[in-house]
Parts: structure tokens; sequence; C-alpha cells
């Protein structure tokens, strides 16, 4: 079975930062592609950056410059570390992956973000 656990998230003010983790479980984790998504109220679930398995990484343009993904193999663990948060970030973050056949999602963790 695989497992993605996410953690980190918060209430902070616009400006501040934050950094989310993913654990996985269940996987060769350093051979996958960790993506990051996110969906706020109303709206539906963005693609927000990811990182391959070797270590290339690509965010949105809402984030990129702001947002940045690593991967720390020997923990199976993948980051996202937002800073100058915007209200507009506000949302819940899953982390995901595409492993034995189909996609893996966490439960999430939320970020909301206060002007």
């Amino acid at each position: 079975q695989v497992r993605l656990v996410e953690s980190g998230g918060g209430l902070v003010q616009a400006g501040e930062s934050l950094r989310l983790s993913c654990q996985a479980s269940g996987i060769n984790f350093k051979l996958y592609t960790m993506n990051w998504y996110r969906q706020a109220p109303g709206k539906e679930r963005e693609f927000v950056a990811n990182i391959s398995s070797s270590g290339t990484t690509n965010a949105a343009d809402s984030v990129k410059g702001r947002f940045t993904v690593s991967r720390d193999n020997a923990r199976n663990t993948a980051y996202l570390q937002m800073n100058n948060l915007k209200p507009e970030d506000t949302a819940i973050y899953n982390c995901n992956t595409a492993a034995r056949g189909r996609q893996w999602w966490g439960r999430g963790t939320q970020v909301t973000v206060s002007s």
C-alpha cells in the first residue's frame, strides 16, 4: 500500500513562509516524481509544483519564484518551501505520485494566509 502523509500547514500572515512535507511509504521513493497540488475553497484543484526522480523541478506560474520543491530520498520525503505567501495561496495542499499503476494522494494539509 502506498501512503503519502502531508504536514507543515498552518495559519500565517501574508509575506511569511511555510515548509510543507510529504512523507511517502510503500514505494521505492527515489524512483518517482512527486507532485504538489492545491485546492482552494470553491475552486478546482490546481497543479503547484513537482520534482522528478532526477531532481528536475517545475512550478506553476502562480507560484514560480516563491515556492521551491525539493526532496530527501533518504527520508522518503518531498518538500514544498513556500515563501512570500499571499492570501490567494490559501488552500488544502496535497502531494501526489503515480505508482503501481495508479495515482496516489495524501489527505492534505491546510494552508491559510491572512492579510
